[in-house]
C-alpha cells in the first residue's frame, strides 16, 4: 500500500511532466466536449434520451441558481461558468471511484521499495488541480465585478481612504475584504482537495484490509461526498459572482419610486 500526497508523473512532453491526475483531467475535459457536442448537434423538436436528461439537469440548475441571484438575466450571465465548474468537478471526483483507478499501473522501485505507480488518479486529489480551479473561480468574480461596476468603483471597496467617514473603520473593513478574497483561494482549494484525497486514502486502506465487502459502504459515501463537493464549489462560485456584481451600500429604485433629499426612497402617496 502506497499513499502519495503528490500526483505521480507518468511521462514528459519536453520538460513538462504529465501526471496521472492531469491525464484524468484531460479525459474529463474530452468527455465533456464530446457529450456537449453530441447534445448540441442532436437538438430537435423531439429530443432523445440524452438530450432529455441534459435539459432536465440544466433546467433544475437554472431554477436553483435563480434563487441565489434573484434575476434570470444575471443567472444566464453566470450559468455557463458555474455549470461547467459543477460538471467538471463532479466528474473529476467520481472518476477516481471507477474500477482500476488507483489500482492499475506499473510497479517501480523507489528508495529500495517496490511501489505501484497508478495510471489514473482522481484529479481533485491533486492540490494543483484544486488550486487552479480556485484561482479561476475567484478570478472570475473579480472580472465580472469590474465589468459590472467599473474597475475603479469595484476596487474602491477594498481601498477606502482613512479620512472618509466613518474615519479609519472603512479602511480596515476594506482591507479585511481584500484578505477574504485571497483566503477564498486557500479555502476553495484545500476543502476540495482534503475531502477527495481523504476519501481515496479511506478506500485504499479499507480495500487493503478487507478487499471485498468492507469498501462497498464507503464507496457509496464517496459518491455522495463527490456530489456534495461539486455542488458546494459551484454554489459558492455563484454566490461570489453575485456579490461581486452588486454595488455596496446602494439599491435600485423600483418604478414609480421617488427620492427625497436626505430621506430614503419613498413611494408617492395615493389618495
Amino acid at each position: 500500500m502506497n499513499i502519495s500526497l503528490a500526483a505521480e508523473p507518468l511521462f514528459q512532453i519536453g520538460s513538462f511532466p504529465v501526471t496521472n491526475s492531469l491525464l484524468v483531467s484531460w479525459v474529463v475535459v474530452l468527455f465533456m466536449v464530446v457529450i456537449g457536442s453530441r447534445v448540441a448537434r442532436s437538438s430537435a423538436a423531439v429530443p432523445g434520451r440524452l438530450q432529455n436528461a441534459v435539459e432536465a439537469m440544466l433546467e433544475a440548475m437554472l431554477n436553483f441558481a435563480d434563487n441565489v441571484t434573484g434575476d434570470r438575466r444575471k443567472t444566464l450571465k453566470f450559468f455557463p461558468l458555474v455549470a461547467s465548474i459543477f460538471f467538471f468537478v463532479l466528474l473529476a471526483n467520481w472518476i477516481g471511484l471507477l474500477p482500476g483507478a488507483g489500482s492499475v499501473g506499473i510497479f517501480e522501485v523507489h528508495e529500495g521499495e517496490k511501489i505501484l505507480l497508478p495510471f489514473l488518479r482522481a484529479a481533485s486529489a491533486d492540490l494543483n488541480f484544486t488550486l487552479a480551479l480556485a484561482l479561476v473561480s475567484v478570478g472570475a468574480a473579480q472580472i465580472y465585478g469590474m465589468r459590472a461596476l467599473g474597475t475603479l468603483v469595484y476596487w474602491k471597496k477594498f481601498f477606502v481612504p482613512p479620512w472618509r467617514e466613518p474615519y479609519g473603520i472603512g479602511t480596515f473593513v476594506g482591507l479585511l475584504e481584500l484578505v477574504s478574497e485571497l483566503a477564498k483561494v486557500i479555502s476553495f482549494s484545500f476543502r476540495l482537495f482534503g475531502n477527495i484525497f481523504a476519501g481515496e486514502v479511506l478506500l485504499l486502506v479499507m480495500g487493503t484490509l478487507l478487499p471485498y465487502l468492507a469498501p462497498i459502504p464507503f464507496l457509496f459515501m464517496e459518491i455522495f461526498v463527490g456530489l456534495v463537493q461539486a455542488m458546494v464549489f459551484a454554489l459558492l462560485t455563484l454566490v461570489f459572482l453575485t456579490i461581486a456584481t452588486e454595488s455596496h451600500g446602494s439599491h435600485e429604485a423600483e418604478p414609480g419610486d421617488r427620492i427625497s433629499h436626505g430621506d430614503p426612497i419613498s413611494k408617492p402617496q395615493t389618495a
